[in-house]
């Protein structure tokens, strides 16, 4: 039994979850890892976009959006689905969504998105030189394309690293990713940003648990975890393993979605929602796959090669949405890709998966303490899980030693 005033419960075997083991295993913490489904990155790190896209990450809330997603509501193929619920969660979410979509919010959230990503990045470049692989990660440069000359110019003006980020024209872009060239004459212009990283979600999250595995300081456990509050302290709490207590002298919480229900416990409200997203995979073609990571900025669709294969993520859904609505969207998702990259089809045989991304109204992950002096929190990171999970570790790690 790992205990001792160096023990740490972490809940959740997701990207988030285990970066956070892992960066506190490297510390010299005993780490006892809880998940419930079979297999570790099996949720919402399972099959994702796989672009570590740490320049890009906006929030979801912005000035804009509002009104963009008015104009999508009933448009096949929509970036944004709304799937309004007699649901209460749903609504006071929607809210406090709508109240972060001012442009000072959205600057001030987009600000601190941007410092968390670029600390990730630097995060995982430590893990990877220290040995850390086997999840295909690559580097080969973002390329946005747009097809709106509006949309195009308002990025150009606000690129935040004129060293790595270039402003190209339609004939750039077809000489940075060829196999877009079928785009070239609806292509108002792109950016590339040559430091941006690719890399499988599901296959880190299954590298950091195989890094640790062996250990005499990591323990795994798959079951079902619970909280509620400490017998003995007031000020703290205590965590269940499939009913029975485990001793441990900190609990971080970061079981994505499933951390609201489990919160909740504690009486604590954690501001998620689940966000659905899509994504398709298939073989990679040469010549017709691109190499770089591509994303369609008008359609939000992403396209990222992993080794031999093409991912295709797009589509957020608010709201829980019914089997054929999935579908149709999926249907949706085939359709979009077939009309930007024909070449890298079929489509009709990829695979495909639906994830649920825990969401805040801000898109800003809530990593810090809680009123339980022993318990920590790593939750909310939305569609930007995999990009942020090392930089949020670090500071799970940080906020641990501080105690101390």
């Amino acid at each position: 039994m790992i205990s001792g005033s160096r023990s740490v419960a972490v809940i959740g075997g997701g990207t988030v979850g285990l970066s956070t083991a892992y960066a506190l295993w490297r510390e010299g913490y005993d780490v006892t890892l809880i998940e419930e489904q079979a297999e570790v990155g099996r949720v919402a790190s399972f099959s994702n976009g796989g672009q570590l896209s740490y320049r890009y990450v906006s929030p979801l809330a912005g000035p804009g959006v509002p009104l963009e997603a008015l104009s999508w509501l009933g448009k096949a193929g929509s970036p944004i689905s709304l799937n309004l619920k007699m649901d209460l969660n749903q609504w006071r979410w929607l809210f406090s969504f709508l109240s972060a979509c001012t442009r000072s919010q959205s600057d001030r959230h987009a600000s601190e998105l941007l410092e968390l990503a670029l600390a990730s990045q630097k995060q995982l470049a430590q893990w990877r030189e220290e040995g850390l692989d086997g999840f295909l990660w690559r580097r080969p440069g973002k390329l946005i394309i747009y097809r709106n000359i509006e949309k195009f110019r308002k990025a150009s003006y606000a690129l935040t690293d004129s060293r790595t980020q270039h402003v190209l024209g339609a004939e750039g872009c077809i000489a940075v990713e060829p196999a877009f060239s079928g785009l070239k004459s609806s292509l108002a212009g792109g950016i590339f940003t040559e430091d941006e990283e690719v890399a499988d979600c599901h296959l880190y999250c299954q590298a950091l648990l195989g890094k640790m595995q062996n250990s005499k300081t990591f323990r795994y456990m798959q079951a079902t975890a619970a909280l509620r509050p400490s017998s003995s302290n007031t000020d703290q709490c205590e965590v269940l393993v499939n009913g029975r207590r485990i001793d441990t002298r900190h609990i971080v919480l970061a079981a994505g979605i499933a951390s609201r229900a489990v919160a909740k416990q504690l009486g604590i409200d954690l501001p998620l929602y689940a966000l659905r997203g899509y994504s398709l995979t298939l073989p990679a073609i040469e010549h017709a796959t691109p190499s770089v990571s591509v994303t369609d900025y008008d359609n939000r669709v992403v396209y990222a090669r992993l080794g031999d294969k093409l991912r295709i993520a797009a589509m957020v859904d608010i709201g829980l949405s019914s089997t054929r609505q999935q579908e149709t969207r999926l249907s949706q998702l085939r359709t979009l890709a077939a009309q930007t990259l024909p070449a890298a089809g079929p489509y009709d045989t990829a695979t495909p998966w639906i994830g649920a991304r825990p969401a805040t109204p801000s898109s800003v992950p809530i990593i810090g303490r809680t009123r339980w002096k022993n318990l920590l929190l790593n939750v909310g990171h939305g569609a930007l899980g995999f990009t942020l999970s090392p930089g949020s570790a670090r500071r799970v790690v940080e906020l641990i030693q501080t105690e101390q």
